[in-house]
């Protein structure tokens, strides 16, 4: 049985394609019989499939093809909601201009009302198929970018950064999301492009999994061959917790926490949990914390403890820390602790939607994060958030590629 919800939400869906379709009918008007009969099957075939795919989406569990399936039937949403902007523009227009019609030149009972028929702008109409046709092309289009990772280069200066650290080049790798994979060769590549840069260090800020320990069965061997001289260092974004999934109790939720948290140390990585630890190059010391997840966003968990990861680092020149939750940076970081030199975060994925032109970047998230792609410096505390090497929900990416971030600090005079 399906619930209430799905129907109401196949009749809205039914609803908005019978509006649409008005315009359809407009902008083909011209055309021959045939033509205008292709255009209305073959409409009306899409919007019927869309249907019947709501209705089945419940039965069909957590499957690639559902994702896919989802992606789509949101993006067919979003633009015709879009289309919906011009063309309801459009109707204000025509109904302004009926009014004036009826109110100034309907005289007589008997006279032609001027206005009775006012015919939709063609301008109108064809801009609101543009415009909603080429969003969900673009997203369509955003598939084959999902695996189309980008190397950024990233270089810091500070002025207490200690001698011996000058010239550190390390890598930052964020919100992996390997159960959303299904190319494990493209994933190797994403590996191979982190390894050609020989780091120092290797730097993962959170997020391994939508929700389950298993999703790394199939990819623990791909990561696995994540190396550096100095080790590759981990913490625990929100999905790493499990708290999206339903599980038959709480101990079953615990373990696969457990579970996950024996992955990183299976593949290498050390998991930083509420701690500190130092690093040594050149004869000198820095420390890197790292703290679980810690959001100032009411519906993400606070499981962070800077109370405890914190203190002993005081007696280092210079200090780094992970946490995956960028506001995290303008919350507790910055006015607590003013001595954290670099914070490395992920979480946002950029919203894998936007643009990024030299200059200039935008993304619908940055209405919810005020920091949520790149580097943000306030006085001389810096934040770098990484758009994420894996995606989440829609399976691709549009404008905010997968990104690898490769830095390297120097000392400044």
């Amino acid at each position: 049985m399906l619930g209430r919800s799905t129907w109401i939400l196949v009749v809205l869906m039914l609803l908005l394609d019978t509006y649409v379709f008005q315009v359809v009918r407009f902008l083909t008007n011209e055309a021959g019989t045939r033509t205008r009969l292709v255009v209305g099957i073959a409409y009306w075939v899409v919007s019927l499939a869309v249907a019947f795919c709501i209705t089945i989406l419940p039965s069909m569990g957590d499957s690639i093809a559902r994702t896919y399936i989802i992606a789509i039937i949101l993006g067919l949403l979003v633009a015709k909601l879009l289309a919906c902007f011009f063309f309801l523009a459009d109707d204000f227009r025509r109904a302004v201009q009926w009014a004036v019609g009826r109110l100034f030149f309907h005289q007589n009972e008997g006279e032609a009302v001027v206005g009775d028929k006012v015919s939709r702008s063609a301008f109108l109409s064809w801009m609101g198929v543009a415009v909603g046709g080429g969003l969900f092309g673009t997203l369509l289009y955003g598939f084959r970018n999902k695996y189309n990772y980008h190397v950024r280069r990233v270089v810091l200066s500070f002025p207490n950064l200690p001698e011996g650290f000058h010239g550190f080049k390390f890598v930052q790798v964020s919100d992996i999301h390997s159960g959303s994979f299904t190319n494990k060769e493209a994933v190797n590549h994403g590996v191979d492009l982190i390894l050609r840069e020989q780091p120092e260090c290797i730097l993962f800020t959170g997020d391994l999994v939508n929700d389950r320990s298993l999703e790394m069965d199939h990819y623990k061997d791909v990561f696995s061959r994540l190396q550096a001289p100095m080790g590759v260092f981990s913490t625990l974004g929100n999905h790493d917790y499990g708290d999206y999934a339903w599980w038959p109790s709480d101990e079953a939720k615990r373990e696969n926490l457990e579970r996950l948290k024996g992955i990183h140390g299976e593949m290498g990585w050390r998991l930083l949990m509420n701690e500190h630890v130092a690093l040594k190059r050149g004869g000198d010391d820095i420390a890197l914390l790292g703290i679980e997840n810690w959001s100032a966003k009411a519906r993400f968990p606070k499981h962070g403890r800077m109370d405890l990861a914190y203190p002993g680092s005081e007696r280092y020149p210079f200090k780094i820390l992970m946490s995956h939750d960028p506001s995290h940076w303008n919350a507790q970081v910055r006015p607590a602790y003013p001595d954290i030199d670099l914070t490395l975060s992920g979480h946002t994925h950029g919203m894998q939607f936007g643009v990024e032109l030299p200059g200039f970047k935008w993304s619908p998230v940055e209405y919810v994060y005020k920091e949520w792609a790149g580097l943000y410096e306030e006085g001389r505390q810096k934040l770098y958030v990484n758009r994420g090497f894996g995606f989440l929900g829609y399976p691709g990416r549009v404008g905010i590629l997968p990104e690898i971030t490769v830095f390297e600090l120097q000392k400044s005079s």
